[in-house]
């Protein structure tokens, strides 16, 4: 059931043109515009796209985990879809872990194709490729038990307004494009305490400085998938 599941929420998910708009064009337009053009002043070595790589790939696991997935469960719990399928055989906690499911294999083919584009545009990556699935799968669980925790408590259009407010908000100043260097002490110090900032940061200290594993940026975010999970799991509500 889960494997049938998470095969279906995947296919309605590919289906759906305004969030593969979201999830894959939006990063791939940023990546290929803010690496060819000297926008914004970007810090470390090597290239501007060594800078805007790791950040863009953490913007993926957000438009997916968080906002794609909020909007989409947020109709579904307005429309009734998910009473009638938590009235059905299949277990809610099999409901929710497909969602995941369908996340995890959509940011796969994100991440490839993202990473695919990077390397054309001479990207370096270096470090170690068992840190950044780490943090991936800790990015993706702290932003879906975020997403899910506002699709479940929020109304449908609240849900739609807020998810792409913060995903606007966090594409600005969540250290993804714009260094978190160039903001204000106490401003940066606040931003620095949010899930985006910890995964870019993370992605980039490994990827772009060759860095170990960045345990602190790995603490930040399964604290996040911690509290997120667990408030979704407490408040979400099916109808």
């Amino acid at each position: 059931m889960l494997l049938a599941q998470t095969a279906f929420e995947t296919r309605m998910l590919l289906r759906n043109g305004e969030q593969l708009l979201l999830t894959v064009v939006i990063p791939t337009v940023l990546l290929v515009l803010f690496s060819a053009v000297d926008v914004v002043a970007v810090e470390g070595p090597g290239k501007r796209v060594d800078f805007l790589a790791p950040g863009l790939l953490a913007l993926a696991v957000m438009s997916t985990a968080f906002t794609g997935q909020a909007i989409a469960t947020g109709f579904e719990r307005r429309y009734g879809v998910l009473k009638r399928l938590g009235a059905s055989p299949l277990p809610r906690w099999t409901l929710l872990t497909a969602k995941t499911g369908c996340v995890l294999v959509t940011e796969v083919l994100q991440v490839a194709l993202l990473s695919v584009i990077a390397l054309a545009l001479g990207w370096s990556p270096h470090g170690n490729p068992l840190a950044v699935a780490a943090l991936l799968v800790l990015g993706t669980a702290a932003f879906s038990g975020l997403g899910l925790l506002m699709a479940g408590t929020l109304r449908a259009e609240a849900t739609l307004a807020a998810a792409n407010l913060v995903f606007i908000l966090l594409l600005l100043a969540g250290g993804v494009i714009v260094p978190l260097g160039k903001f204000p002490g106490a401003v940066r110090s606040v931003l620095e305490l949010l899930p985006i900032s910890a995964l870019s940061d993370g992605l980039r200290s490994v990827l772009q400085h060759g860095a170990g594993v960045p345990w602190s940026d790995l603490g930040a975010l399964g604290a996040w998938a911690v509290l997120g999970l667990a408030a979704a799991a407490r408040f979400f509500r099916w109808e």
